[in-house]
């Protein structure tokens, strides 16, 4: 089970961060970690990415887990990932973000079901901008939230990551055995 702890990265100082630089389909990914747990997860050319030198020293052990945990999704091996997250936000971002790790594998959502979810069925804009503010994408599946004909809309990463991942998420090669 991945656990969202209370945000403290947000004053956590460079100097207690650490990062890791990691390959996948979708391009090299950066993570970031704080003792609490992943701070940020991005791509090259990440919208909202964090400032790269608040990354803190490149300590690829201390991130080994959650390397391995995306090598197993990105293989097709794992449709959870059980990793610590630290993630800073408002509460609101926090408990949008809480209720996108329950849209599962495979699955998509759109903004205003999202928000129904949450509570704040006339928040979907909101939701929206939460979401594109998720710094641990991919982990926290920002990508599996749609517009509500279906249509892709916003990614971080920019759309043709986030039509990859639903691809692997949807088709044959993507289903993990078992």
């Amino acid at each position: 089970m991945t656990v969202i702890s209370g945000g403290s990265s947000g004053g956590s100082s460079s100097s207690s961060r650490v990062h890791a630089v990691v390959d996948s389909p979708i391009g090299r990914l950066t993570l970031v970690a704080t003792p609490a747990g992943l701070a940020g997860l991005y791509v090259a050319g990440h919208r909202n990415a964090a400032d790269p030198e608040a990354f803190g020293a490149a300590v690829p052990g201390r991130l080994a887990a959650a390397a391995a945990q995306l090598e197993e999704y990105f293989a097709g091996r794992r449709t959870r990932f059980d990793l610590e997250l630290d993630l800073a936000g408002t509460a609101f971002q926090r408990r949008v973000w809480a209720e996108l790790l329950a849209v599962g594998y495979g699955e998509t959502v759109s903004y205003g079901e999202l928000a129904r979810r949450i509570g704040r069925p006339r928040a979907f804009r909101a939701v929206g901008a939460a979401n594109g503010r998720n710094p641990v994408s991919i982990i926290v599946p920002c990508h599996r939230v749609v517009a509500a004909g279906g249509a892709l809309t916003g990614y971080g990463g920019g759309l043709d990551r986030k039509r990859f991942l639903l691809d692997l998420e949807s088709g044959p090669a993507g289903r993990p055995a078992g």
